[in-house]
């Protein structure tokens, strides 16, 4: 990968083979949250590697200079938005998926030519460790470097002036960034998550419905940002989709899902004290699952229903194998709670009616949209990848990321031509001057070269 702007210099790779590096990436997941190595391949290693492909096909297109319109005054002119290099960039990665959310926001400031120190996670140890040793073998350690440590090695190094911040977590420790970056003026992309809706509504093939819903909230044992965090449908719906539920569960982890070694375990104990905390003050009924182990960080793929609005489970987002139920009358009545909400991450629906899908979607703010799936959209380089509001500032993936990182400097190249036609904004000044400088400067007389 070549870098962009003030940089020329390729990368230049050595130490171990790559084939036993996507091994060791592989083998980290597995260690820190018993990941099944199909989920560890996906979510973190191939999401990773395309985004990588898709970036070294397009940034030659996407370094090239952007030209600008010109109106009259400036038709002479050379008048572009170069793409630049920030500096020295941060990226402070998640625990939940710890090799996806460090290394990718780094494919994007790479390519834009920047510096990068890497903070992983220090809940997911095995993976940090891992990337501490593997970054310098491959990397030129002038320009990366890991950092290691908990929440007092992160407040001390972010004491540093750096040129931008990139943060993945909760918004509790996105609250101490921001008021850590405030001092330098550093801007700050944070990637925050929220409760991510899903209303399933009018037809619906439950069967299909149902296994989608199940692979994409229970994926990562729920942990996943984009997870669908609770389910919006009728009565009637419900009572169709519970048994639709109960077969994806049972064809995808058996009877007893705790023996099943495609579902992944909570990443620690902390998590899962939160997770169970939350299932004994629900006041909503289990219909499915409810079962957990503390001792191995188990907790069951779990359906609640009877949920109301200001329910434990709504608090907060779950982040975690929980799934409830809220009932609503109407699509309408659906869209007001979410409304009621902050702004999330995601937000899925399910219908067969394409007008239940442009209503939900016209009438809704999300930071992705996805109809009848979930996950999905989250996995196309091609697409922004980021939150709004409380869900998150600022988003990345492919070019997205390379924008990011990337400062757009406004350039005008002007010559000496035409020095007679300045004088209208010299002095002495006169109304007849002000009116063909105002014609000319205008944005009607705007072109794009």
């Amino acid at each position: 990968v070549m870098f962009h702007g003030s940089q020329s210099e390729p990368l230049v790779s050595k130490g171990s083979e790559p084939s036993t590096c996507f091994l060791l990436l592989i083998h980290c997941p597995l260690v820190d949250a018993h990941q099944p190595k199909f989920e560890a391949v996906l979510s973190e290693v191939d999401i990773l590697l395309n985004d990588l492909t898709f970036t070294i096909s397009n940034l030659s297109s996407w370094m090239q200079p952007e030209s600008a319109s010109t109106n009259l005054a400036t038709k002479l002119d050379d008048c572009f938005i170069r793409r630049e290099p920030l500096g020295v960039v941060l990226i402070i990665g998640s625990w939940n998926y710890p090799l996806q959310l460090l290394l990718l926001p780094m494919v994007g400031a790479i390519a834009a030519g920047n510096c990068v120190i890497l903070k992983p996670s220090e809940v997911s140890a095995t993976t940090g460790s891992l990337v501490a040793e593997l970054v310098p073998k491959y990397l030129s350690q002038e320009c990366y470097a890991v950092i290691r440590g908990g929440a007092e090695e992160t407040q001390e190094l972010l004491k540093n002036r750096f040129d931008h911040i990139f943060f993945t977590g909760s918004k509790g420790v996105a609250r101490s960034i921001l008021q850590a970056a405030s001092l330098h003026f550093t801007p700050v992309t944070l990637e925050l998550g929220g409760k991510s809706p899903c209303v399933v509504y009018g037809p619906v093939n439950m069967t299909a419905a149902a296994r989608r819903l199940v692979w994409a909230k229970f994926f990562n044992a729920g942990q996943s940002c984009v997870a669908p965090d609770y389910i919006l449908c009728t009565s009637s719906t419900r009572d169709l989709l519970l048994p639709a539920l109960k077969e994806a569960l049972w064809e995808f982890y058996g009877e007893d899902p705790r023996t099943c070694p495609d579902l992944c375990r909570i990443v620690s104990p902390q998590h899962w004290t939160r997770l169970r905390a939350l299932l004994e003050k629900t006041r909503g009924r289990i219909v499915i699952g409810g079962e957990s182990d503390q001792e191995d960080k188990y907790m069951a793929p779990t359906v609640v229903v009877d949920v109301s609005e200001d329910d434990a489970l709504m608090a907060e987002e779950i982040l975690g194998p929980i799934l409830p139920i809220l009932s609503v009358e109407s699509v309408e009545e659906a869209i007001a709670l979410i409304n009621r909400g902050q702004k999330p991450l995601a937000l899925y629906v399910f219908s067969e009616e394409s007008s239940v899908v442009k209503t939900v979607l016209e009438k809704t703010s999300s930071g992705g949209f996805c109809s009848n799936d979930g996950i999905v959209h989250m996995t196309l380089p091609s697409l922004p990848f980021g939150g709004v509001g409380a869900s998150g500032w600022g988003s990345y993936h492919g070019r997205w990321g390379f924008e990011t990182f990337s400062h757009r400097r406004a350039c005008m190249l002007r010559g000496w031509a035409l020095e007679r036609f300045n004088t209208l904004r010299y002095p002495p000044y006169s109304d007849g001057k002000l009116g063909w400088l105002r014609w000319t400067t205008s944005a009607h007389s705007c072109v794009l070269m």
